[in-house]
């Protein structure tokens, strides 16, 4: 397993990360969950993600045990703040100051540890002043909390506008962790430059494009059992974007390209963001343990520049790239 910085940080992260948004405490019982987790730490993987939000809790609780008997040292674990938690009152969401400091709280009593190496604004949130949200992260860096500060899916400008306060309150923003696949490149026009600039790197979300990329769904034919698509307890919604015909039959163009380079398709899908320099992670999940022991093996490829070529013109008009699809809530969600 490779490692990279966290943007200009010091810190060094598995270039694969496990995440457990849509599995841990929903979609799969906690024994999995657990023999998932042992998996990614089997193969090498140190990084792992998480959220407040993820199951209202429960997300952060079941990788909380599941690390538990680890050397805390040894470990990157990420969390958020900012959707809606607990009873989902009027503070429990947002970026106010009153919700990040009773979220890092909550986080890290669900996790059962002192701190997290990274600890993440969900989205922007448009209801709270930019300079409250940056000054209680601030405070929570203070306390030994969180050692490092990232957002996720901000734009170009909102990520100019939180580094330059950051950096005045005496800290830096270190990512961005945004939805990436060679499908959904809306990043890569605006939010990739300032990021770079800003001394920030991507942690990717969604590599396989909500699994699309695997090659499992096949056009013209129905959703595999058990996929995320037939998940009524949220995958089939998240994944419904990505399931057109014309983009079903566009992916499959991409086996050969797999195969010529010994890889599976979803190999071949988190390597593809890892070509990218300003990627530092790429993020997923698994249902199964033989998942994470698969996908894994996309650390380290190296796709040479040609092929790169034929998975852009394979996917052709699919690829989403408008900048503007990079948004958060105008509103807090309830």
């Amino acid at each position: 397993m490779d490692y990279r910085f966290l943007g200009a940080s010091g810190l060094k992260i598995t270039e694969i990360t496990y995440g457990n948004w849509l599995t841990h405490g929903s979609q799969v019982g906690n024994d999995v969950a657990t023999a998932c987790v042992n998996a990614a730490l089997d193969a090498g993987i140190t990084t792992f993600d998480t959220a407040d939000a993820y199951a209202n809790g429960a997300a952060e609780q079941v990788l909380g045990a599941a690390l538990k008997t680890q050397r805390r040292e040894s470990l990157e674990v990420f969390t958020k703040v900012y959707w809606p938690v607990g009873p989902k009152g009027p503070n429990d969401t947002g970026l106010s100051r009153k919700h990040i400091m009773e979220g890092i709280n909550g986080s890290l009593s669900r996790l059962g540890m002192d701190y997290v190496d990274l600890y993440q604004a969900h989205r922007y949130d448009h209801q709270t002043p930019l300079e409250e949200t940056i000054q209680a992260f601030a405070d929570v860096v203070r306390a030994g909390k969180a050692l490092y500060i990232g957002v996720s899916e901000w734009n170009a400008e909102q990520l100019r506008a939180g580094q330059s306060l950051a950096k005045a309150a005496g800290f830096a923003l270190v990512s961005n962790q945004p939805q990436y696949s060679a499908l959904w490149r809306v990043i890569e026009a605006q939010v990739v430059p300032a990021s770079k600039e800003l001394g920030m790197s991507q942690v990717v979300w969604s590599p396989m494009a909500q699994g699309v990329l695997s090659g499992k769904y096949r056009p013209g034919q129905g959703a595999p059992a058990g996929s995320r698509a037939t998940d009524e307890m949220g995958g089939k919604n998240t994944i419904s974007g990505f399931l057109d015909e014309t983009v079903l039959q566009r992916v499959q163009k991409l086996r050969p390209i797999a195969e010529q380079l010994g890889l599976e398709m979803s190999q071949l899908a988190i390597a593809w963001v890892l070509q990218n320099p300003n990627v530092a992670t790429a993020l997923f999940g698994a249902s199964r343990p033989e998942q994470v022991t698969e996908n894994v093996k996309a650390s380290g490829v190296v796709i040479p520049a040609e092929l790169m070529e034929q998975i852009d013109t394979a996917l052709a008009e699919s690829v989403e790239r408008d900048p503007a699809k990079t948004v958060s809530p105008l509103e807090r969600p309830v």
